[in-house]
């Protein structure tokens, strides 16, 4: 597979780094990346230590693999294709999800030892952590949180709102995997973080229905159920929305940045 990380690549197939915090990965602000991109900082942490990185992807629909199941899948795939919305398969769990303009990610990737059934919670608590450190540089107060009738709904959700009220505004995934390196066998955990941050979750929830629609799976979402986390800045922030976008990639690339990895589980 090619590396979507060439500057990343240069580190010898040795014992990895004993890195105590997520080293990060700079990518060209200028370009949008494919869905699956991040499943390459796997092999890197795998060879030098816990990586992080904050990126955006092109317009579209992601969907687990369990997705194929359905008869029509393909057929359903080519149409949204040629509307503008191609369907990419991640290996990660979850539910269908939309990538494209005002949508950031965090995903981070790092070696673990543990059994992942045990320290799954560990992981998305990690991530979680990360994501509420940066949004309060904004005054966003946010937690993870279940919401019934948003997509790709999990107990790790970020939300936002009251809690008996509440609208996602950010979701997450995971994927384990062993990795091989020249003398070893290494278990990686990625840990992926789609935050909506200045998105029209009307129409991206809209999307998500007519790809469930059409594949007659009998799932269905609720709009009002997901909110862009724009809507949640103080009214005397001022800020505009690409200006957001931006200093919002910025505070979650600091964040993780300035986030260890326990000692259980770095290299």
């Amino acid at each position: 597979m090619k590396n979507s990380f060439p500057g990343a690549s240069s580190a010898p197939d040795a014992a990895p780094a004993r890195t105590r915090t997520f080293r990060l990965l700079e990518r060209d602000p200028r370009r949008t990346l494919a869905a699956t991109h991040d499943e390459d900082l796997m092999s890197l942490a795998a060879r030098s230590g816990p990586v992080a990185c904050v990126w955006e992807a092109a317009q579209g629909l992601v969907v687990p693999r369990t997705y194929r199941r359905h008869e029509n899948f393909e057929t359903v795939c080519t149409r949204l294709a040629r509307r503008g919305w191609p369907v990419t398969v991640r290996m990660s769990g979850g539910g269908v999800v939309p990538q494209g303009p005002g949508i950031l990610n965090l995903s981070l990737a790092y070696a673990c030892t543990a059994p992942p059934l045990r320290a799954s919670d560990a992981a998305y608590e990690l991530l979680c952590a990360v994501l509420c450190k940066a949004l309060l540089v904004f005054g966003i107060e946010a937690r993870p949180q279940a919401v019934q009738g948003s997509f790709c709904d999990g107990r790790y959700n970020l939300a936002c709102g009251p809690r008996a009220a509440p609208r996602k505004v950010a979701g997450t995934a995971q994927l384990w995997r062993r990795v091989r390196t020249n003398d070893a066998s290494v278990q990686v955990v990625l840990a992926h973080a789609l935050l909506l941050a200045t998105a029209d979750t009307t129409v991206l929830t809209r999307k998500a229905n007519v790809l469930e629609r059409a594949l007659g799976s009998g799932k269905r979402y609720d709009p009002r159920c997901v909110a862009p986390l724009y809507g949640f800045l103080p009214s005397a922030a001022g800020i505009a929305p690409a200006d957001f976008l931006r200093e919002l990639g910025t505070a979650l690339r600091r964040a993780a940045a300035a986030t260890g990895v326990p000692e259980a589980a770095s290299n």
